[in-house]
């Protein structure tokens, strides 16, 4: 291979290891071309499967800052590049295996982790990511159900309640009769106070009445 080649080939699998949520690395000595292609077909349109050359995906391992990945590449390697959700390739790849023993899976690397080939089954045991979803979206639509009829439990109970009392009161309480409204009271005037008495005062002469002179005795 020119050099030019090489370094198209490191440029190629340097970017798939970076676009890829998990790359699956795989020794498929023995599988033939058939066999190859149905293999790439069970894996679905998100996941590419490359056979590639251990020296140069080393190269592109260590561009990419894929760490520990190294000690895997020996033997003929064919790695599954996974876009989508690595669940399902691992499950491709594990179902694949079983029924085509030539297939056998090494490891793997997802979120900056290297995986062995049993945690790769291990994967493959998950349920996929949509029925995660569904199941979290199920359970807490489960959970906004309960909260609901918890709150609303107590309100509708208290409504019950004073509709309940309302019917007693009013089965208790015979109608009462009407009463024509009274009339308005008449207030009096209150009577004018008489004027005091007038009291004559008496007058009193301070004077002693002068007392009439002795008549002179006649001779």
């Amino acid at each position: 291979m020119a050099r030019s080649d090489k370094a198209a080939t490191v440029a190629e699998l340097t970017n798939e290891f970076r676009t890829s949520s998990a790359a699956v690395l795989t020794e498929y000595r023995g599988l033939t071309v058939a066999q190859l292609k149905v293999l790439r077909r069970s894996l679905g349109a998100t996941t590419t499967y490359a056979v590639v050359k251990n020296t140069l995906t080393r190269i592109a391992a260590r561009d990419a800052g894929v760490v520990g990945f190294e000690s895997l590449l020996a033997g003929p390697s064919a790695i599954a590049f996974v876009k989508g959700d690595p669940v399902e390739a691992a499950k491709g790849l594990r179902d694949f295996s079983k029924t085509n023993p030539n297939l056998v899976i090494k490891g793997g690397y997802l979120d900056g982790k290297v995986l062995t080939s049993a945690d790769i089954v291990k994967l493959a045991d998950l349920e996929p990511r949509e029925v995660l979803l569904a199941k979290l979206a199920g359970a807490m639509k489960a959970s906004m159900s309960q909260a609901v009829s918890l709150f609303a439990a107590p309100l509708s109970q208290a409504a019950r309640t004073v509709d309940a009392l309302r019917q007693k009161v009013e089965a208790a309480s015979p109608a009462a009769p009407a009463v024509a409204a009274p009339a308005p009271a008449v207030v009096e005037a209150p009577a004018a106070e008489e004027a005091p008495a007038a009291v004559e005062a008496e007058t009193t002469d301070s004077t002693p009445e002068a007392e009439a002179p002795a008549e002179a005795p006649q001779d």
